[in-house]
């Protein structure tokens, strides 16, 4: 059984990291193409633009990594099937059941170094690309209205809210025009506070700078008491680094863990968290989408090589592996628009993926 496993695997291996470099090529080529428009712009030259291609490889191999497996092992099933090898392998012992069982472990190979791709490797090198764009014009876009984040703390006359807004962030982490509105127990506006630029720590301390800080009575109609200049101010608060890197940063660039982080602070502080919660899922659960592409692409080592239509029948196989990433892709959206289940709408693809490829599985071994 060494041999068969040896075997199988081998070819399977070798049919998908071909697929993957030719995939990867042809995405490098189209990602540089798009970066020669900033070549010459704020010192941005040739090497740079090559360099923040190569910074996006792996997050293409997290994203590739399902279809890659599905065409790789549907190539090297089929070619099996068309030689009557796998044949050979059947009457010799290979029985529907083992086989099933050695490429579900291939496919557990395949999921875990997904895995690892895509919440250690890719994350980091999105994000040194993203700053390496970001050099063009010295700081990164977070939207025409900035960035808005939520914060709280209880005092000695109750809870206190604190509403943040920044325009702009710098490469190095600084982020610009900053506001800060703090809203006391009953809801009334206590303090505003502005300042050009702020820097925060690990432990979440701001420190603000050229800072004017507005206050409020705490009457039940307030009005403005009295205003003060401060060249420095810090900002004691439970809004991380990490946190405002979540709402700074492309989502490609957030592990799952960051993921978590983040969904969990915007549900403390009664935001909107759907999006990052079905992010969340989806990038738990996507490296399990190896395993289903692996399910699919079995029942094609069960066709009959000299029954003629195999090529039809597989580039029909690799039509529905690309359907199950398109789907796996729009379900997100779908679910944020109907408000679906966050994991439901993470995981239905997979799941009505896998049970046809099982269906698939089911009747060639059965009545084929």
């Amino acid at each position: 059984m060494r041999t068969v496993r040896r075997l199988l695997y081998r070819e399977i291996l070798g049919a998908t990291l071909f697929v993957m470099a030719a995939f990867l090529g042809l995405f490098f080529f189209i990602d540089l193409m798009g970066e020669l428009e900033q070549v010459g712009r704020n010192g941005y030259t040739l090497w740079h633009a090559g360099l923040s291609c190569l910074l996006q490889v792996p997050g293409h191999v997290y994203e590739l990594a399902p279809i890659a497996v599905l065409i790789g092992a549907i190539y090297a099933l089929s070619r099996l099937a068309h030689s009557s090898e796998f044949t050979i392998l059947r009457t010799g012992g290979l029985g529907p059941g083992l086989a099933l069982k050695l490429l579900a472990g291939l496919g557990l190979c395949f999921a875990a170094l997904t895995f690892v791709v895509g919440d250690f490797v890719a994350p980091w090198c999105d994000t040194r690309a993203t700053l390496l764009q970001a050099s063009v014009s010295g700081r990164l876009s977070v939207g025409q209205g900035g960035a808005w984040l939520k914060d709280s703390a209880m005092t000695a006359d109750g809870e206190h809210r604190y509403t943040v807004n920044f325009l702009s962030a710098r490469d190095d982490g600084t982020l610009e025009q900053v506001r800060i509105f703090e809203f006391g127990p009953r809801g009334e506006l206590r303090q505003r506070t502005q300042a050009e630029e702020a820097r925060i720590d690990e432990d979440g301390n701001w420190t603000l700078s050229e800072v004017r800080v507005s206050h409020w009575s705490a009457d039940r109609m307030p009005k403005l008491a009295d205003d003060e200049v401060r060249d420095e101010l810090i900002w004691h608060s439970g809004l991380t680094r990490a946190v405002v890197a979540a709402a700074v940063l492309p989502l490609r660039t957030m592990t799952t863990m960051a993921l978590y982080t983040y969904m969990s602070h915007l549900e403390d502080h009664d935001q909107a968290a759907q999006r990052y919660e079905i992010q969340f899922w989806k990038k738990a659960l996507y490296p399990f989408a190896c395993l289903v592409m692996m399910g699919l692409a079995l029942p094609f080592a069960y066709l009959h090589g000299r029954s003629g239509g195999i090529g039809l029948m597989v580039f029909g196989g690799i039509m529905l592996g690309i359907s199950f990433v398109l789907l796996n892709n729009v379900s997100g959206h779908l679910g944020l628009l109907n408000n679906w289940t966050p994991w439901i709408a993470a995981s239905a693809p997979s799941a009505i993926y896998l049970l046809l490829s099982m269906a698939a599985f089911s009747w060639l071994v059965r009545y084929r």
